[in-house]
């Protein structure tokens, strides 16, 4: 008899679910566990990315399709879904850069953006908490404010004195990061696939990579062995059709190398209001012996 976990992972637009941490919601899931997505806008100023859906009645209709898109991909890994309701922010470009529209996620004051994130943590009682570290995994403003939102968010779901119109208070017990790409896992798949006789995708990214950057590798605490769920996190990104295209470098290198160079994704244990010794592998862990004590 297995003892239902709860894991919540909230992530800025749809898509990034899929591109984040896909595989370890599909294990959970298949391990008997519950797994709900938030995602805190609906993505609507994102870019067409796969050329293919680059059509005007796409364009149109952005805003829909991509809510049809996240309901497959969450359809796909079995995970539950809500949206937090707020509008994207957009990618500003350009130096200086533009001022963000009016009304978007990031400039919305956390007061007004961070209850209605407690509530759901309140109704859906997450053990567990994955979001981004306080560089959003990359500078978009709505990767940030994320963070921001969900850091106070799990602050505050177990204060009674907080927000007591959103629930009875429910404290999660773990809260992770997830970071950007990481410069050794880049070069491991390079270097495989070079050795292969393939051309590597990666190798002007490698090329440009600041020696003074950090890899994201160095603040990790957990590693999760998902391999096995490594197509249904594929088959998730995939639903994504207006942001990702499947002839694209996230499908450059084969599952079966993948499953033997890099089996595992990563996190860094932020908070901890059980005890477990890291490196971790396993988000629960501590979880499992204080929630079955």
């Amino acid at each position: 008899m297995v003892e239902k976990l709860r894991l919540m992972a909230v992530h800025a637009h749809p898509d990034d679910e899929s591109s984040k941490g896909a595989a370890t919601m599909a294990r959970y899931v298949a391990e008997g566990h519950e797994v709900m997505v938030v995602t805190c806008t609906g993505g609507e100023a994102g870019s067409i990315l796969n050329p293919a859906m680059d059509r005007p009645d796409v364009l149109e209709n952005m805003a829909a399709i991509r809510r049809e898109e996240m309901a497959r991909a969450a359809e796909i890994l079995g995970i539950q879904h809500r949206w937090l309701g707020f509008v994207d922010s957009g990618l500003p470009e350009g130096d200086p850069l533009p001022p963000l529209p009016e009304g978007c996620f990031a400039l919305v004051p956390l007061e007004e953006s961070v209850p209605p994130l407690v509530a759901l943590m309140r109704e859906f009682r997450p053990h567990v908490v994955v979001t981004y570290d306080e560089n959003g995994g990359y500078p978009h403003p709505d990767h940030i404010r994320c963070h921001e939102v969900s850091v106070a968010a799990f602050d505050a779901a177990g204060d009674p004195d907080r927000y007591p119109e959103a629930g009875e208070p429910w404290q999660p017990l773990k809260l992770y990061y997830s970071h950007g790409f990481s410069r050794a896992k880049l070069l491991a798949f390079h270097e495989a696939l070079l050795a292969m006789g393939q051309e590597s995708p990666y190798a002007e990214w490698l090329a440009g990579w600041g020696a003074d950057r950090p890899d994201v590798m160095e603040r990790v605490t957990t590693r999760v062995e998902c391999a096995d769920y490594f197509p249904q996190r594929d088959e998730a990104l995939k639903a994504h059709a207006t942001q990702i295209d499947p002839t694209s470098r996230w499908f450059a290198v084969p599952l079966e190398l993948q499953r033997e160079l890099w089996p595992t994704e990563e996190y860094e244990l932020a908070r901890s209001l059980v005890d477990s010794t890291v490196p971790e592998d396993d988000l629960f862990a501590g979880v499992r012996e204080k929630v079955t004590a």
